[in-house]
């Protein structure tokens, strides 16, 4: 994917960044404040990122601990013409567990299983996986050198980031 050059573009190639993916990273922080990272297999829908992961991964008890997390999609190696400027986009989330008595929860297992396949039926089987919504509160696009943007998590557009040069 090349860099994009207008706003429309822009908007265009932050879409196909995150549906081209089946994983998303993830950013968390654990009882003694250090940053821990990760990644999930993901399902994007109604404006929530949903991810169905064991408790044994620190990652778990720290966005259930915390209710927050960073999410980030980048541009693989491969396919970026500069490694110092892959597209990237991240979000900072609210997490909310969603509840196995809860009608949303079998809606989106059943869902995942049909992006990911019978393993997920595997996964239901065990105890000690948990369906976490991940909902964007702000993010941010960067397209390339010069080309970063804030995402309007609500519309999805994009506005051009403007950097406060008086910050260090």
């Amino acid at each position: 994917m090349k860099p994009a050059t207008g706003q429309a573009q822009a908007e265009a190639h932050y879409r196909a960044l995150m549906d081209q993916q089946l994983t998303l990273q993830l950013a968390t922080c654990n009882k003694a404040g250090e940053a821990e990272i990760s990644y999930a297999a993901y399902l994007h829908q109604d404006g929530c990122f949903y991810i169905y992961v064991s408790a044994l991964a620190a990652h778990t008890g720290n966005m259930l601990r915390n209710h927050q997390a960073g999410v980030m999609f980048i541009q693989p190696e491969s396919a970026a013409d500069n490694v110092f400027a892959r597209q990237r986009l991240i979000f900072n989330c609210k997490v909310r567990e969603v509840n196995n008595n809860e009608g949303l929860y079998n809606a989106v297992l059943d869902a995942m299983q049909n992006r990911f396949g019978g393993i997920i039926d595997v996964l239901r089987s065990l105890s000690d996986f948990h369906l976490l919504a991940l909902t964007p509160g702000s993010g941010q696009y960067v397209a390339g050198f010069g080309q970063a943007y804030q995402v309007d998590v609500v519309s999805g557009q994009l506005h051009p980031l403007v950097i406060d040069k008086a910050k260090p």
